[in-house]
């Protein structure tokens, strides 16, 4: 190990203790059987969330492990490889998760239609599924979503008649901030839950005529227009898919206008090991997705005639964003479990926001706003 420290308490009572010369995270984890061991072996990291979605394995603080073992990159890689079966079958699966058109609403439905009342449990008001952005690092969840929408209206240069496609529009909160700063609003999405709450969300505020909200493809989208959003949809486009969704913001983006995006990357050191299996999130959380990195992120652009204007990285409050979602989760478990989730869920979803955090506090993966414009302009 190269920083912090690592504490297994085995079923026999053993404990393995490791530490690094350097400080750093100290974690530790209790088998409560031998059966995660095998799932290792076979399964790699998967096993390891497996087992823990399981029971099979705790710990007093799940990010520090999942920090401690990012930090010590090669030691922990080594353990959680898992053989090669078990990491092609993983590539596989999600190859057969690719993002046609009916293959993107089912991947969209398999983690958004779990129901706006899930959502609505640990989610600020606002209903904002994205990074926050804390400037001083005193804001509160909600006062930070704010920040972040004033942010993206900053970068759009967004003026009033503007006419603005978002796609992938969720819950409708920057579709409505959007409206009510006088643009003229198209959000599209795949979710039929977000929907309709989106629609209703428009509806209560008034803002029927400034707003249109379309159950649709992105690359169904006619006509062009001043500017264009997308916020963390990016991600769930898939690798194969990235030149049509940049031609797409290509022709849809008229002269002059801006394309702004968030998009959480992988850093560029990480890519091409990542893009040759399947990892967690893929696995569990949303299949068929894919992060670029940095410089994929350029290149993709720069291949259908878009260059990036700006950019504005915050990985680190994205792991404060992480750190509110699941303190808030954990809070709002006994309003969520009756609503039909049961143990493994919890697990799960909380092994998917530590497994976040820890990412991004090790700048393993990073978030940012990327101002896109036409190559010519």
């Amino acid at each position: 190990m190269a920083c912090g420290s690592l504490s297994v308490h085995l079923p026999d009572g053993r404990i393995l203790h490791g530490a690094g010369a350097e400080p750093g995270p100290q974690a530790a984890m209790v088998l409560h059987g031998w059966k995660l061991v095998w799932r290792l072996l076979a399964g790699g990291d998967l096993g390891l969330a497996e087992g823990y979605r399981q029971g099979e394995w705790s710990t007093p603080d799940l990010t520090a492990l999942l920090e401690c073992g990012s930090r010590n990159e090669a030691p922990w890689s080594r353990a959680t490889e898992g053989g090669w079966p078990a990491r092609w079958a993983g590539r596989l699966r999600h190859l057969l998760r690719s993002n046609t058109r009916g293959g993107s609403r089912r991947n969209i439905a398999f983690h958004y239609d779990l129901g706006n009342d899930f959502y609505a449990q640990w989610l600020d008001p606002s209903m904002l599924y994205s990074s926050a952005i804390y400037p001083t690092g005193t804001e509160s969840l909600e006062e930070a979503q704010a920040v972040k929408l004033e942010r993206i209206a900053q970068h759009l240069a967004l003026e009033p008649g503007d006419d603005v496609l978002e796609i992938g529009c969720g819950w409708g909160a920057l579709a409505q901030d959007m409206a009510q700063r006088g643009a003229r609003v198209t959000g599209i999405t795949l979710s039929a839950e977000q929907l309709r709450f989106a629609r209703e969300r428009i509806r209560q505020a008034g803002l029927q005529d400034a707003v249109e909200l379309r159950l649709q493809d992105y690359r169904d989208v006619p006509g062009t227009f001043d500017h264009i959003v997308s916020i963390e949809m990016l991600e769930a486009v898939g690798e194969s898919y990235w030149p049509t969704y940049f031609a797409t913001l290509r022709d849809r983006l008229r002269p002059g206008g801006r394309a702004v995006l968030q998009v959480i990357t992988i850093a560029d050191r990480h890519f091409e090991h990542y893009r040759s299996g399947a990892d967690f999130i893929q696995r569990y959380i949303f299949p068929g997705g894919m992060l670029p990195s940095p410089s994929v992120l350029a290149s993709q652009a720069a291949g259908a005639g878009l260059r990036i204007r700006s950019s504005e990285t915050f990985g680190p409050d994205y792991a404060k964003t992480l750190a509110y979602w699941r303190q808030r989760f954990q809070s709002a478990w006994p309003s969520i479990e009756p609503l039909g989730f049961d143990e493994p869920f919890r697990r799960l979803w909380e092994y998917y926001l530590c497994y976040c955090e820890a990412g991004f506090r090790t700048g393993h993966i990073d978030v940012g706003l990327y101002t896109l414009e036409h190559a010519g302009s």
